[in-house]
C-alpha cells in the first residue's frame, strides 16, 4: 500500500484539477461564490497533500530505522562468524 503513495498523490492532483475545471464549467454560482469554492477546495487539497507528505516522511524514517537495525544485525553476525573462524584455526 505504501509503495503506491506517489502514484496516489499524482492521481489525487489530477482528480482535483479535473474537478476544479468541471466545477468552473458547470458552476451555477456567481463568480464570487465560485472563487470562494475554489479557494476552499484548494485549501482542502493543500491540507491533504501536507498530511500525505507527513505520512510519507514518517514511513521513510521507519524504513531508514529498520535498515539500520538490519545492518547492525548483519554486522554482529559477521563479527561472530569471524570469531568462530578464528577459534577453529
Amino acid at each position: 500500500m505504501r509503495e503506491d503513495s506517489g502514484v496516489g498523490v499524482i492521481w489525487f492532483l489530477a482528480g482535483m484539477t479535473i474537478g476544479a475545471g468541471a466545477a468552473l464549467l458547470f458552476a451555477p454560482q456567481s463568480g464570487r461564490a465560485t472563487r470562494r469554492m475554489l479557494v476552499r477546495r484548494t485549501r482542502q487539497g493543500q491540507h491533504a497533500l501536507v498530511e500525505k507528505g507527513r505520512d510519507m516522511m514518517d514511513y521513510g524514517r521507519s524504513l531508514y530505522d529498520r535498515g539500520r537495525e538490519l545492518v547492525d544485525e548483519a554486522s554482529d553476525l559477521v563479527e561472530k562468524g569471524r570469531e568462530i573462524a578464528k577459534g577453529s584455526e
